[in-house]
């Protein structure tokens, strides 16, 4: 299967910069090794504070 990047790119709410955006397996991979969740599972107001955690994610819901 090919990555979309640019597609993932126009849908990712992700404000932090950084070398993953658009490559979601890879964004995914590093948060999960990180115990975190990567941004689009959370709110534009929660991704803002960069906090990752999973608890953050539960608190914010």
């Amino acid at each position: 299967m090919e990555c979309k990047i640019t597609e993932n790119k126009g849908i990712c709410n992700c404000t932090y910069p950084c070398s993953r955006k658009g490559i979601c397996c890879e964004c995914l991979h590093y948060h999960r090794k990180m115990g975190q969740l990567p941004a689009c599972y959370f709110s534009a107001e929660a991704e803002k504070t960069y906090d990752r955690s999973i608890e953050n994610y539960l608190n914010s819901r």
